[in-house]
């Protein structure tokens, strides 16, 4: 059984590789810090199941305020659920002082982690990158996490709050932007806490996943969320409305052609 398991494992992890096109996930889960949410203070396993129940069909998911406390609980349902093997890495956010940005516990008072933009692959012994970002050295410390050799990297920007970037211009988001897409060089996205026309230069050489820039922040109705790949390479797109009372976000969905980069996630 376990040989046949394997045998399987290994079978799903190449026709990822090998695949014509793939397909990307993109979604504020709003599970850490924020009492307004539907999943604030829910169990790890439960943030792991609504998250994996979006991405059964999907190959790379980006997560934001994501809990590093249900990383094993997330690898594990998505590989039930997909019958893939996964390789997920978290990065927590971080207060000025170097303390944990930490998730509140759940309901029963169980732990869940630092407060996290995470990215999921379905790959068995994925390799990733963690990189540190310009941040308002008096908020919290952001980051983006990317696979090897950078075909898939996520972040989450400073959120523009009084207390985080509110300046004139978004200098701290503005700085993220430039510093993400140099790092990216495949399909970048996440939540980058900025409108369309704020982050114009996040379109130079790319397409994004939904020229429309419908709304995804559901409180504001505005756009925030992204998924940028090579011109030409995007096949197809969603905007996920009907889970609009999950998170104060709605996932998003993109469809992209596959590039030889994505052969080199585990060297």
């Amino acid at each position: 059984m376990i040989r046949h398991l394997v045998i399987a494992g290994l079978l799903s992890q190449n026709l990822f590789l090998q695949a014509p096109v793939l397909h990307v996930m993109t979604w504020n889960v709003c599970a850490g810090t924020n009492s307004n949410c539907p999943l604030f203070r829910r169990s790890t396993a439960e943030v792991a199941w609504h998250v994996a129940v979006l991405a059964t069909k999907a190959d790379v998911v980006y997560l934001q305020e994501f809990c590093t406390g249900a990383d094993a609980d997330l690898e594990r349902e998505l590989e039930a659920r997909t019958g893939r093997a996964w390789s997920v890495k978290s990065a927590g956010l971080t207060r000025p002082d170097g303390s944990p940005y930490r998730c509140y516990p759940d309901w029963n008072g169980r732990p869940r982690g630092v407060q996290s933009v995470t990215l999921a692959v379905a790959a068995q012994d994925a390799r990733f990158e963690v990189h540190a970002l310009t941040s308002p050295p008096w908020s919290a410390r952001r980051y983006a996490v990317c696979t090897a050799h950078r075909a898939f990297c996520t972040s989450h920007f400073s959120s523009g709050a009084e207390y985080d970037d509110r300046q004139k211009g978004a200098p701290y988001r503005h700085a993220q932007l430039r510093e993400l897409f140099k790092l990216g060089r495949g399909v970048v996205g996440g939540d980058l806490n900025l409108v369309p026309r704020d982050a114009a230069i996040a379109y130079k050489g790319r397409d994004e996943c939904d020229p429309r820039n419908r709304w995804t922040y559901v409180t504001r109705k505005r756009k925030i969320d992204y998924l940028f790949a090579g011109v030409g390479r995007i096949r197809g797109c969603f905007v996920d409305y009907g889970r609009s009372r999950w998170s104060d976000h709605v996932p998003m969905h993109v469809w992209v052609a596959r590039q030889e980069e994505v052969a080199s996630l585990r060297s």
